[in-house]
């Protein structure tokens, strides 16, 4: 529930870079609320009509801007920011890319590739045989680092950064240790659906409208991001039969490679996907999880299917 003043983050404050000696786009006080117009992480080289001759030629410089920095008061090195996570406004189409040169399978899938999804009545089309649930999270989002210079957005830290949690939805808290003055607050590629492990390196990408509260918490403690989920959130994404498939190995994410790779060739078998769209399928609607790390000297990652994708769909090819 929103309360107390809300701010209005201008929509041209972002940034392409962690750097703790930017200016703050805005200043607040603990516990208030900041409404962020984010852009999608292509920075609008992606349209709604793009093919994939935009994907070919995306200007790296100008991925996964992020909205602020928001300077929170009191803030103070070795305190904790806590992030309420409130309201997600619905965007109307996202895209999903095979980058070359990035993704769980990069080696493998070395061509660009794009599919723009419709949004619409808390669902994603995502194919003519992939239907979505609407499930909207910013994949970036952390505190400028204690470290100074510029740093890349795209690998995470212990300061936040580019998470690609899915379970950052609206309801949820997320905890971060606070390396600067102010904390310096930023977020971005916001997603309208995702898989956990986001394995193409894509997920539902989307411009989206986010209001969330910053407040400090000096009585709590983290060294990386913590979360909190409101019970029956998980339970309720589970309301599907599945199909698994697993990799077994001696290196993890061999392993994790494994289990993808077994679930493109399934999509392709069981439901008539080709490579691309199996591949993508398994980042916007499939999800990775640890089964075992213990037997050695082999590991067990599975990948989880839901049968309720395929329940009726309808979208343009791949383009």
């Amino acid at each position: 529930m929103r309360t107390g003043s809300l701010h209005d983050l201008r929509p041209d404050a972002f940034e392409y870079a962690w750097d703790n000696s930017v200016e703050p786009a805005l200043e607040i006080d603990s516990g208030e609320t900041v409404l962020l117009h984010v852009r999608d992480a292509s920075d609008e080289q992606i349209a709604r009509d793009s093919t994939a001759e935009a994907v070919a030629a995306l200007d790296f410089g100008k991925v996964n801007p992020v909205s602020g920095p928001v300077y929170v008061k009191g803030a103070e090195p070795g305190d904790t920011l806590a992030v309420e996570l409130l309201e997600f406004a619905p965007p109307s189409w996202g895209w999903t890319a095979i980058i070359p040169g990035f993704g769980l399978l990069a080696d493998e899938f070395q061509d660009p590739w794009l599919r723009i999804s419709e949004v619409e009545d808390g669902v994603v089309r995502f194919s003519d045989g992939v239907t979505l649930p609407f499930r909207p999270f910013p994949g970036t989002l952390g505190l400028a680092p204690a470290e100074p210079g510029t740093h890349s957005i795209v690998p995470p830290s212990r300061w936040g950064g580019n998470l690609d949690i899915k379970h950052l939805n609206a309801g949820t808290t997320l905890y971060l240790p606070v390396g600067v003055e102010g904390a310096l607050f930023s977020l971005g590629d916001t997603h309208a659906a995702q898989g956990d492990g986001e394995v193409c390196g894509t997920a539902i990408e989307t411009a989206m409208d986010v209001v969330l509260r910053l407040s400090v918490r000096k009585d709590v403690r983290v060294d990386a991001p913590q979360y909190e989920i409101p019970a029956g959130v998980v339970g309720e994404r589970v309301d599907s039969g599945h199909h698994v498939c697993t990799g077994v190995g001696p290196d993890l994410l061999e392993a994790a490679r494994d289990a993808v790779r077994a679930t493109i060739a399934w999509l392709g078998d069981a439901h008539g996907l080709e490579r691309e769209e199996a591949y993508t399928t398994a980042s916007v609607g499939c999800d990775l999880r640890i089964h075992e790390v213990v037997d050695a000297p082999n590991w067990v990652v599975g990948c989880f299917i839901p049968e309720s994708i395929f329940e009726g769909a309808r979208a343009g090819p791949a383009l």
